[in-house]
């Protein structure tokens, strides 16, 4: 493609890309909604992204009712990042902290993104979100 094209094409490039992060974002927390169901994880929790600056923390997951212990045991750094910055897309906006039950992480963060991807005329299949979603995602401990 030549620089010509990718002028002409700009909007329906943009629109792909936004498009693709969406779908991103939704296979993400679906798979990490699943892997919270499947061990059956429950009670609140404070998710607080990384901090840009240099040497700042990292992206956190803190228990709020249960034990730390068990998120530790089933997340991790990178996985908690990846959760930031899903939650951060789905909301549109970059956030502090944000708490919510663990247990109903699919149902809060992926409806809006649902509704979009089904209002731009994208058809979601389970099978494929799985294969073709992040390996740090995908791998279960």
């Amino acid at each position: 493609m030549n620089f010509s094209d990718l002028l002409k094409n700009r909007q329906s490039l943009l629109r792909q890309a936004h498009l693709a992060n969406l779908a991103f974002s939704y296979a993400t927390l679906r798979h990490f909604a699943e892997r919270v169901s499947n061990a059956r994880l429950q009670g609140r929790v404070r998710l607080r992204p990384a901090d840009d600056e240099e040497g700042a923390s990292p992206a956190s997951l803190i228990a709020l009712e249960g034990n730390q212990s068990v998120i530790e045991e089933h997340f991790s750094d990178e996985e908690i990042h990846l959760l930031a910055d899903s939650i951060a897309f789905a909301l549109e906006t970059s956030f502090d902290e944000v708490e919510f039950h663990i247990e109903h992480l699919g149902e809060k963060f992926t409806s809006a993104l649902r509704v979009e991807l089904n209002e731009a005329g994208v058809t979601i299949d389970h099978h494929a979100m799985v294969e073709n979603t992040a390996p740090e995602v995908i791998d279960d401990e």
